[in-house]
């Protein structure tokens, strides 16, 4: 009873970790990708015209597992290009890289082949040092760059397989979760990256060296570059930059560390994970946003009469990036507002941290405008990081058009002088017929 007991149990754990392996599997995509190379000319050198295929990759997370590929390839996609993954870091099942079926929007995907090589970097070239090319290369290899739905992740992994199969294992993939980040000024920023390598090749025990780089409008520099394999910085590194070196070594990240972010700090970013002869790289994007302080000169209008013109600037300072879009209001007394143009407006100025100034100067010309009694002048900044405004009180006399309660007013006023002037009109003539009265007694 108890051989039966435990034979129940085994089978009961086979069974749930049969169903666990498929349900593994079945969560994986099957990924429409690109197929893109290179032509090649005659003297066998590429001619920089490139060629693109559709393609599909099946993912699974266990080679012995088993996949879709058996079915029948789209009619619109060679054989050929239909290609088995066995990703054991499950990297590529990424919700995101797999959209609700028939969904508009598909997530991003190339494949290219792949020359496994050495590098010259200082902090690459002691992964290759013994200067041998190990057997293990003499593959077919492929690099693969895929992003999710809403740029929720960035992935590049470097793939082999026998060659002239179609059973590929990813050996090295490079992830990203932060592909476009945005930043105040000023405060710590975090660029995600991390890494995963096939602990069963070769390749994964020999070191492996990680360099950010950044990139905008045609400048490039190096941000910072780590041997891992001699636990060495390279000594060009920018100010301010660092990595989590014991979560590097021991759980693959190898995320950026902006201590305190700067406007010149937006652009593109690279970061590269190199093993022995491989590299894979995932792209990130950092803008730093800071929006303006609005101020209004001079701070207090001075009271203004009808006909006069008045004159107020708008200082919209420290934002960044450069747009930004200023215009004026009016808001009246009843709480109504109007529009009053953007004004005259100035080019920017750029001070020494790299954000932007710039300034609108608006005439108030009261004989043009119909300003009633007053109201808020109000000046309004919309920029990227959010919308400010500034205002200032105006009070306007001798309008033309008074308002009800100034009519009411003025009307109360004129029958209170009025009666005022029956009262002492009343009061003389009392007196007046008085005295003529005490002049005839007498």
């Amino acid at each position: 009873m108890t051989e039966l007991s435990t034979i129940y149990k085994l089978a009961l754990v086979t069974f749930i970790c049969f169903i666990k392996a498929c349900s593994s599997s079945s969560s994986c995509p099957v990924l429409e990708c690109w197929f893109i190379q290179g032509k090649t000319g005659r003297g066998g050198g590429l001619t920089g015209a490139t060629s693109q295929e559709k393609s599909l990759l099946h993912i699974r997370t266990d080679a012995h597992s088993h996949t879709a590929k058996s079915q029948q390839a789209p009619s619109d996609i060679n054989p050929d290009r239909v290609y088995s993954i066995t990703d054991p870091a499950a990297t590529l099942c990424h919700r995101s890289l797999n959209p609700p079926r028939g969904s508009v929007e598909k997530p991003q995907c190339e494949i290219n082949p792949f020359s496994p090589q050495t590098s010259d970097l200082k902090w690459v070239a002691p992964l290759t040092d013994s200067g041998l090319s190990p057997i293990y290369l003499e593959a077919d290899w492929f690099s693969t760059s895929l992003q999710g739905l809403n740029k929720q992740v960035a992935i590049s992994t470097i793939m082999r397989a026998p060659t002239a199969t179609k059973e590929h294992n990813v050996i090295l993939s490079v992830t990203s979760k932060t592909v476009s980040v945005q930043s105040r000024l000023g405060v710590p920023v975090l660029l995600d990256c991390g890494f995963w390598v096939d602990s069963s090749s070769p390749l994964s025990g020999s070191g492996f060296a990680v360099e950010w780089r950044y990139q905008f409008r045609g400048d490039g520099r190096l941000v910072l570059a780590y041997d891992g394999k001699t636990d060495r910085l390279a000594d060009a590194r920018e100010k301010g930059a660092t990595l989590d070196f014991e979560g590097l070594h021991e759980k693959g990240n190898a995320s950026l560390i902006l201590q305190e972010a700067e406007v010149r700090h937006s652009g593109m970013y690279i970061c590269s994970v190199y093993l022995p002869h491989i590299v894979a790289q995932v792209t990130l994007e950092l803008e730093v946003v800071e929006p303006p302080s609005v101020s209004i000169y001079p701070s207090t209008l001075p009271l203004a009469v009808q006909g006069q013109t008045l004159t107020a600037q708008c200082d919209a300072s420290g934002f960044a990036p450069l747009s930004l879009e200023l215009s004026w209001e009016f808001r009246g007394i009843d709480g109504k507002s109007r529009p009053l143009g953007s004004g005259s407006v100035t080019g920017h100025r750029q001070a020494w941290d790299g954000t932007y100034s710039q300034s609108s100067r608006l005439e108030l010309d009261t004989t043009k405008l119909d300003l009633g009694r007053g109201g808020e002048v109000i000046c309004v900044a919309v920029h990227l990081g959010g919308k400010r405004q500034a205002s200032v009180t105006l009070n306007v006399i001798g309008f033309s058009t008074p308002s009800i309660e100034d009519s009411m007013g003025m009307v109360g006023v004129a029958l209170f002088l009025y009666g005022l002037i029956k009262f002492v009109s009343w009061t003389f003539t009392s007196s007046d017929v008085a005295g003529q009265q005490d002049k005839k007694d007498k």
